[in-house]
């Protein structure tokens, strides 16, 4: 089998669905194929909202005298959810924040992400750019759909 199987278990159908497939496969002691059940990741309206968040953040403060990019704020914000360490980089010239991948996020956590993140930047005065906006609007509409299924 070269390719991966993806099934959305979002109603009776599709799980009965994917029962039958399951029950199609070969067993293989030698090579045996895996079987991964997670919940959904990111999605892609969460990933804009992060990034048009982040960019703002990163445009308009400056944390302990330095000016972060994006993709740093990225780490602070990971980190901060995850209570994440931080380890001296190999030269023992400064840090780095051990975080996490928002790639392997779920749905939920990301949302906790991106509310942590701009709650900071409320907190912090930013401005949001009319993008920011847009996406907050859809993040707001989103976490309003995820609590009335958690």
């Amino acid at each position: 089998m070269a390719n991966k199987k993806i099934f959305k278990l979002i109603s009776e159908n599709v799980k009965e669905n994917l029962i039958s497939f399951i029950r199609s496969l070969p067993t293989d002691s030698k090579n045996p194929l895996v079987v991964s059940i997670q919940e959904m990741t990111r999605t892609l309206e969460q990933n804009a909202r992060m990034w048009a968040t982040l960019t703002d953040i990163s445009e308009q403060v400056v944390w302990h005298s330095l000016k972060l990019t994006p993709e740093e704020w990225k780490h602070v914000f990971t980190a901060t959810l995850k209570g994440q360490k931080t380890v001296p980089n190999l030269d023992g010239t400064g840090f780095i924040i051990l975080g996490q991948s928002t790639r392997t996020m779920s749905k939920k956590e990301f949302s906790n992400l991106l509310e942590l993140a701009y709650a900071f930047g409320a907190e912090q005065g930013v401005k949001w750019s009319e993008t920011a906006k847009t996406e907050l609007i859809i993040f707001d509409w989103y976490k309003d759909q995820l609590s009335k299924v958690a």
